[in-house]
């Protein structure tokens, strides 16, 4: 028993020193940009160990330098709660449960493969590219919610988004807002109008996918969707 107490005193001192690692981390995000994430590294190694030829797109550019309707196209499209939502929107994560139930007993009596959506904020996939491993489990989960709130008590709004959009995946090799939109419209982040952001938007949960099948029906009528929703989005 006493060897058994020690080791969970070890434990939870490992524990407590990651979090206070992580919050550290994060804190350093108020005055400094970060150059590259844990998910951007991943997939740099993934694509350089690949034996394939690859292309890598990223250039960082400030908040201001970032069409305000990429910004409106992003919130509406993945976080509509984002200006009010402290990290974490539970609404949204059990509407997202109960979605994907729905979905699998669909896809179970037809044979087919269920087609999920998830609930996590614009906060929480920022957690998880930011500094987690692509893995699927409870505790990962967990560490998420933890980084969510994290980022949210350190950071404004603004900022979290600006680090968001400028890491976020839009393809293969491609990160950020600037890329992306050299890469598909070849012309600046800034300039982008508001059909072009909400398509860029709405390719966001699967962008490897919409990449290579960048004119579905489905992306163009959810694009359209975005664009109408745009409008009522308040910026932070």
């Amino acid at each position: 028993m006493r060897f058994l107490g020690r080791w969970l005193l070890w434990v939870a001192v490992a524990a407590l020193g990651l979090q206070l690692f992580f919050l550290g981390r994060i804190a350093t995000l108020a005055v400094l940009d970060p150059s590259s994430t844990t998910f951007q590294r991943s997939e740099a190694w993934r694509l350089a160990t690949s034996g394939q030829p690859w292309r890598w797109a990223h250039t960082w550019v400030p908040y201001e330098s970032i069409s305000p309707h990429l910004k409106r196209a992003v919130i509406a499209s993945e976080d509509a709660g984002f200006t009010s939502h402290r990290g974490v929107d539970w609404q949204a994560l059990e509407t997202a449960r109960e979605r994907n139930a729905r979905q699998q007993a669909r896809a179970q009596s037809r044979a087919t493969a269920p087609r999920l959506v998830g609930g996590s904020t614009i906060t929480q996939q920022l957690a998880k590219n930011l500094l987690l491993s692509g893995e699927r489990h409870m505790a990962r989960k967990a560490q998420e919610l933890v980084l969510a709130w994290m980022l949210e008590a350190l950071l404004s709004k603004e900022r979290i988004l600006e680090i968001y959009l400028n890491h976020v995946e839009w393809g293969e090799g491609i990160f950020g807002a600037e890329a992306a939109a050299q890469h598909y419209f070849r012309k600046p982040a800034a300039r982008l109008n508001p059909h072009e952001a909400a398509r860029l938007a709405v390719m966001l949960p699967a962008p490897k996918r919409f990449q290579r099948n960048p004119y579905s029906s489905y992306l163009n009528q959810r694009t359209h969707t975005i664009v109408a929703r745009m409008g009522a989005v308040q910026l932070p």
